[in-house]
């Protein structure tokens, strides 16, 4: 394979991948602002311009140095180049872009929310010069409200111009445009049109400084002090790759965690501010602390039983569930709950989709289950069965079961619903941002998912509940649900794919390096 040293260290590279991108699949940092994997290359920035050396086929291919800097992330590798960042030439660049970018930039770190997750925050520490030497009154910009969840703060713009890339290639949708010349220039909308596409978040999240600003957020948390959890769309059939950023048990936003097989770099809005109902003060309500032990009697007295399984549920709690109800009747009438669709399949113009089916596991629970009934045919045959157990986890209202006045309900669900007076025992259930677990997608690819706070009140994994009552109806001890041991309970009874599931690593956070001080 070619070979292109930077830095002193020998790389290789593929054909027709810039410098830029040689030096970040190994590990080396190259400053930079305007570029971005997924957008056009426009190298506006210049904070990448490197100092190249390269073979010269007319002078015996010996090594000679570009007549000028190159930016890395618009120029190619090419084999027995030799590229340095860290000279004196580069260096210069970089403290002389820094210097220019910082001559007009407010200094209101302290109360800007971008701060500690700042790409000109940090380079500035890096790269810049720790003065201001130019004696010109700054330039300011407005603020404005450009959309339904996003503001613009114009004066801590840098014109990297990715948001603006980011609706033309990737949605294409276009609200953004660059208005004016010069120093002058700014990002806008257009006159009463917003940036209120599905995808619109993501500008915020590509914005290198704090120029875009989720309203949602601002304001809530300092970014250091939230911790991360990797977990899925909970709330479609995508299994888009997310984070959730929590502190003190409470969740503060949700952002997009890089997956280039499903998601790519971005979430939809629908699932960045989706989350609201984990925190619902209808969980609060207290569960009757005898609860579980009337439903495992109900079971054991059961003549016959028919359960109902949540596309919302991982595929460990419906595994575990169906344990439970096929160990008390083998001939349990078991079926997967109705599996919400709104519209259709919306693609964009770089590919990305939103999918209109809204379960996130609907694939996963059919796999757990094995011979399992739809939603239509378990409502036809359930008639028969004097106990019902039902589950729901759904985000919002759904369309709960109609069941006689005779027959016993056990319902296991996370909101409120028409059921939750109705049933004989209601049983609380964690949402899934709080438990772990495994989502199959619209595509059958399995993945994991992490919890990232604990349960609110006295709710419980559907999994844990269902390891509880099998403990009171064989009259044993109680184990703590853990999801991996149920995958691997679930692989050994001949369930395929559930030990192929690799953990996800990636939180795109880079944890500061800086010591906090207890005041």
């Amino acid at each position: 394979m070619p070979t292109i040293t930077i830095d002193g260290k020998p790389l290789e590279f593929e054909q027709g991948q810039s410098i830029l991108d040689v030096a970040h699949d190994n590990g080396l940092e190259i400053p930079h602002y305007c570029y971005h994997p997924s957008l056009s290359v426009v190298a506006n920035c210049r904070i990448c311009l490197a100092e190249v050396w390269a073979p010269n086929p007319r002078n015996d291919n010996k090594l000679e140095p570009m007549p000028k800097l190159l930016p890395t992330c618009q120029t190619q590798a090419g084999d027995g180049q030799v590229v340095y960042t860290t000279s004196p030439k580069a260096t210069a660049n970089q403290k002389a872009v820094m210097e220019m970018l910082l001559n007009h930039h407010p200094i209101d770190c302290p109360t800007c929310d971008q701060a500690g997750e700042c790409d000109l925050q940090d380079y500035a520490y890096e790269y810049g010069r720790g003065e201001r030497r130019c004696d010109t009154e700054k330039i300011t910009q407005s603020k404005k409200d450009i959309g339904d969840n996003i503001m613009l703060y114009g004066d801590r713009c840098i014109m990297c111009t990715r948001c603006v890339r980011f609706t033309d290639e990737i949605t294409g949708t276009s609200e953004l445009l660059i208005d004016g010349r010069g120093a002058n220039e700014c990002i806008d909308v257009f006159p009463g049109i917003g940036i209120n596409n599905e995808l619109s978040g993501n500008v915020i999240d590509i914005c290198p400084v704090g120029a875009m600003l989720d309203k949602d957020f601002m304001f809530q948390q300092r970014v250091w002090f939230l911790d991360t959890a990797p977990s899925i769309d909970p709330l479609t059939s995508s299994g888009d790759n997310i984070i959730i950023e929590h502190n003190n048990n409470k969740i503060y936003r949700v952002k997009p965690r890089t997956n280039l097989e499903v998601n790519e770099y971005w979430i939809t809005d629908e699932v960045r501010y989706g989350w609201k109902f984990v925190h619902d003060e209808i969980r609060n309500v207290e569960m009757n602390e005898d609860a579980e032990i009337i439903a495992a009697d109900k079971l054991q007295q059961a003549n016959s039983i028919a359960l109902l399984v949540s596309p919302m549920l991982s595929c460990e709690d419906a595994w575990l569930l169906a344990q439970l109800v096929r160990g008390i009747d083998k001939d349990a009438v078991i079926g997967i709950g109705p599996v919400p669709v709104a519209g259709e399949d919306k693609t964009f113009k770089s590919g990305f989709t939103i999918r209109s089916e809204k379960a996130p596991n609907a694939r996963g629970v059919k796999r757990a289950l094995g011979n399992a009934l739809s939603y239509e045919e378990w409502r036809n045959q359930i008639a028969g069965a004097d106990t019902v157990v039902v589950t729901g986890n759904y985000p919002a209202s759904w369309s709960t079961p109609t069941m006689s006045e005779s027959q016993t309900l056990i319902l296991i669900d996370t909101l409120a619903n028409s059921l939750t007076e109705r049933a004989d025992v209601f049983i609380p259930a964690a949402t899934w941002a709080e438990k772990s677990g495994t989502f199959e997608n619209w595509d059958n690819k399995l993945q994991l998912f992490e919890r990232a706070i604990y349960p609110l009140g006295e709710a419980q994994a559907e999994g844990q509940i269902a390891m509880n009552l099998q403990a009171l109806v064989d009259d044993m001890e109680a184990t703590i649900f853990n999801a991996a041991t149920v995958r691997r309970r679930m692989a050994d009874a001949g369930i395929a794919g559930m030990l192929e599931v690799e953990l996800p690593v990636s939180t795109n956070r880079v944890v500061t390096d800086m010591p906090l001080s207890e005041i």
